[in-house]
Order: structure tokens, then sequence, then C-alpha cells
């Protein structure tokens, strides 16, 4: 490995020990349905966003509500002591993941293909309070 490719890779490894995220790869579920809840949830406040999920009637939104459940239980073993107000959904975003390419018989000896497709799902949870502060001192040291 290179030194700017190690020193950019210790890098992020640093962003991402600071950050309270979770993960959930290969979930069986179009990217594209996935999509519809994350956009919905995006920037909303933790509990508010667990509402949502919780009471609505796509498919999708069980796992991800236990993928939200997830990312809060990461924030809070990182940040023991504080409080969850101001805690809201930073991103959230859902990549395509491998499809499974299936037969299916078609008339006249012939077959349609049908793609299963499946999804990578990140959230990214953090206090409101902490942005503003960043937001601040940036300010300050532009200045």
């Amino acid at each position: 490995m290179g030194a700017r490719k190690r020193l950019m890779a210790e890098r992020l490894k640093e962003q991402r020990k600071n950050k309270a995220y979770a993960i959930l790869r290969d979930l069986r579920m179009s990217p594209r349905k996935v999509r519809l809840l994350a956009d919905l949830i995006r920037g909303m406040e933790v509990n508010e966003a667990l509402n949502v999920l919780r009471f609505s009637t796509k498919h999708a939104s069980i796992p991800m509500e236990k993928l939200l459940v997830s990312a809060i239980a990461n924030w809070q073993s990182k940040n023991p002591d504080a409080d969850m107000t101001g805690l809201y959904v930073k991103e959230i975003f859902v990549d395509q993941s491998r499809t499974l390419k299936r037969i299916q018989p078609a008339p006249h000896g012939r077959a349609h293909r049908i793609r299963k497709r499946s999804s990578h799902v990140t959230i990214v949870v953090d206090t409101l309070n902490k942005e503003t502060e960043n937001k601040e001192t940036n300010k300050k040291e532009d200045k």
C-alpha cells in the first residue's frame, strides 16, 4: 500500500470512530422500494422517524426500524453520558447489492429472465447540538 493511500485509509478510520452508524447488508428487497422509506425519514428526529417506520405499511419498514434502533444503540455506546435530545437521522442511503438472476418459463418454449434485487442500507445518527457547534467553530476559524 502506498503512503498516500495508507494515510487516507487512516483518516477515514478516524472519522468512522466518531460516527454512530449501522449498516444492513443484503436486504432482499429492491433498492427503489427501500429508498421510498429512506427519503421519508432523512433528517428527522429519531423518535419521530421510529414512529413513521412503526406505522408505515411498506414491507421495508420492519428491517429499517431495526436498523435505526441499532444505530441509536451504537450512538449510546459511543456517548454513554449524553442524553438523546436532539438526536436525528443525519445520513441515510441505500445502495444496490447483488442481483439474483432467475429464469421463468414463457410461451413457445422461451424463457424470461427475472432479476431479484437486493440492497445495502446505511444509517448515520448524530445530535443537532454537535452539528451547530462544529459550524460555529468553522466560522470562527475562517475569520
